[in-house]
């Protein structure tokens, strides 16, 4: 038997590893993956070696409380995947915690691959050289990513995105509410305060005073949080007592994120992964979000690009409002929300290019991800026979 070492950071990565642990799989029997693992990897066959609630830690500045667990977990876990002789590592996203991980294995001899570009094209492109020294082999989700690690020298390969795969279709946004259970056509508004427990304590009480607005201006509005963890549900349900909020129209969802963007009619939408979720599901959306005072200036002073949310990356120009920091209240929230659920010309072309998004991203990722992974496999073993 052969183990793959995999450490995937909050519920994207677990999303994507998962897709490749079952790709793999597929292909190979005698494969099996051990390392950081979410629900998702552990019910595609994934040994936990640490849980992934591990790696919950959000920004620059807050890592830094969290640095002497963090070392100690990466040279533990480095220890371990060593001593288990695994011919490959993948690093799924997490670069701060993967990247000095597949540093420390590559010395080791170990084939190293990370799957999700770090956001080189718009801040920190001095990571490039870094990354060149610590991966064998990057997974891009992006076709517009390629070309900086083929200046590098760095081996890449394009492996588009899994859930332009799912994209909605005609007819699913109320297929999406019947599967909800959401009867009529009152507006409905999806709030995605984020996947990590930090993200959702910074921002639940801004999306619920901004549904707060949103309702006041809009009474027969209704509204979806999906959350992806019991302890975020927890968080956010502890800020609605907190903000005095429990009479919003307001369910709760246990995942089902991409139902609940597919059933809305408007998101408000914390960055990362989610926007581009909320691109796929066809969502038109308000994208925001807030971190320490301090990591906004350092990464102010780095951003290369005018964008933070990935549809307006893919789209090189602002489709998507994008509201940070002090520009993200709730009147400011609720105002651009209603603005887009109001505006049905505007939502109805967001849809469309949209639609053209999702078309661009939809190759067969696992299969691609996984036939580099296993060329890996094959070269580190290759290279065990002939020492």
């Amino acid at each position: 038997m052969i183990t793959i070492g995999i450490v995937a950071g909050e519920a994207s990565g677990d999303a994507l590893a998962a897709t490749l642990i079952d790709a793999v799989r597929s292909r190979r029997a005698d494969v099996r993956f051990a390392g950081i693992a979410g629900p998702r990897m552990q019910a595609a066959g994934c040994e936990v070696l640490a849980p992934q609630d591990a790696l919950a830690v959000r920004g620059l500045t807050e890592v830094v409380a969290h640095l002497p667990s963090l070392v100690a977990l990466r040279r533990n876990i480095a220890q371990r995947l060593v001593a288990m002789r695994v011919p490959v590592f993948v690093g799924v996203d997490a670069p701060d915690f993967n990247l000095g991980l597949e540093r420390r294995l590559k010395r080791r001899r170990v084939r190293t691959v990370h799957f999700v570009s770090p956001s080189v094209w718009a801040w920190r492109r001095e990571r490039l050289a870094t990354i060149h020294r610590a991966v064998d082999h990057m997974l891009a989700l992006f076709p517009f990513e390629p070309p900086l690690y083929h200046a590098t020298g760095t081996p890449v390969t394009y492996v588009g995105h899994p859930l332009a795969q799912d994209r909605a279709g005609p007819g699913t946004r109320q297929a999406a509410r019947e599967t909800l259970q959401h009867k009529g056509v009152a507006p409905l508004f999806a709030l995605l305060p984020g996947s990590r427990l930090g993200e959702v304590e910074m921002h639940a009480g801004l999306v619920l005073d901004a549904a707060a607005q949103i309702h006041e201006a809009r009474p027969d509005a209704r509204f979806l949080v999906p959350l992806v963890s019991r302890t975020t549900r927890e968080a956010f349900i502890e800020a609605q007592h907190r903000h005095g909020r429990m009479g919003l129209p307001l369910t709760i969802l246990y995942g089902h994120a991409g139902d609940a963007l597919r059933a809305a009619d408007v998101a408000l939408v914390a960055s990362g992964t989610a926007t581009l979720e909320a691109a796929i599901a066809g969502c038109p959306h308000v994208i925001f979000y807030r971190v320490s005072p301090l990591t906004a200036r350092i990464v102010a002073k780095k951003l290369l690009v005018p964008w933070v949310g990935l549809p307006n990356v893919l789209a090189g120009r602002f489709v998507v409002p994008e509201l940070l920091q002090d520009d993200a209240t709730p009147g400011t929230l609720a105002q651009a929300a209603l603005n887009l659920f109001d505006d049905t010309v505007t939502r109805r072309r967001i849809e469309t290019l949209f639609a053209q998004m999702a078309r661009s991203l939809a190759i067969d990722t696992g299969a691609l991800a996984a036939d580099a992974v296993l060329g890996e496999v094959d070269r580190a073993l290759s290279s065990r026979t002939r020492r």
